[in-house]
């Protein structure tokens, strides 16, 4: 009999691969920083309500395709495309020595070759180790003394790659600020990835307690009219 999927959620363990939205999350420099005011107090009217107010890339968010170019804004993500397997791949190593290193299209050979063809409708996120950075603003943006920042990514070949050679990945994403490495000025992964209609997830969280292969991922992108993308609740089903 096959399983149902009250069985399987029930059987799994769910991460939460999104950070808190705050005003004390680090924020890629050139956004408005987060602000958030009460409005309503629960003892004084009754009910409790806080005013926010942020740019829609900050925290844990969606980049939609829109956001560079693409003709999808975020709302119009196809809610399959929400559901997706995942696919982790490892760079830790790499990044250890090098803060601006790439994920490469031989990463995701790699991958392949260890647990096979990239799944059907799938996300392949990047496991950097830099969200442990995440409570540090300083050490999580790594600016040096000429402001430039420095964090890995996606390189510019891999985006090429999975976009030209395997469909089925529908959104990539990372445990860092941005898709592309933080010293970029032209952003070569955005310009390569969104335009297609895919999507990217940024400063992921807890990314190292997600299995290589085999996790089940739930992106709960917001649903602004319009909008370029937006802070967003990731789960993973391990």
């Amino acid at each position: 009999m096959a399983t149902t999927l009250p069985e399987l959620i029930a059987a799994a363990r769910v991460l939460d691969l999104a950070h808190p939205l705050s005003p004390e999350f680090p924020l890629f420099p050139v956004y408005n920083p987060v602000e958030v005011a009460e409005r309503f107090n629960a003892e004084r009217d009754g009910f409790f309500v806080r005013a926010w107010s942020f740019d829609e890339h900050c925290g844990t968010h969606v980049d939609a395709p829109a956001h560079f170019g693409g003709a999808t804004t975020v709302e119009r993500i196809d809610p399959a495309e929400l559901l997706l397997a995942a696919a982790v791949v490892d760079v830790r190593a790499r990044v250890a020595g090098d803060h601006d290193a790439v994920v490469e299209p031989d990463d995701i050979l790699a991958w392949e070759s260890r647990h096979g063809p990239l799944p059907d409708r799938c996300a392949v996120l990047a496991l950097t180790g830099w969200g442990e950075r995440a409570g540090d603003a300083a050490a999580y943006l790594n600016a040096d003394d000429g402001d430039v920042l420095h964090f890995p990514a996606f390189g510019e070949a891999a985006a090429q790659f999975l976009a030209a050679e395997r469909p089925q990945v529908r959104a990539i994403g990372l445990d860092t600020a941005s898709l592309d490495i933080g010293p970029s000025t032209d952003y070569p992964v955005h310009v390569a990835w969104l335009p297609g209609g895919r999507y990217g997830i940024e400063n992921l969280a807890n990314l190292e307690q997600v299995p290589p292969a085999g996790a089940m991922l739930f992106v709960g992108a917001p649903t602004f009219q319009g909008g370029s993308g937006g802070p967003a609740r990731v789960l993973a089903l391990v």
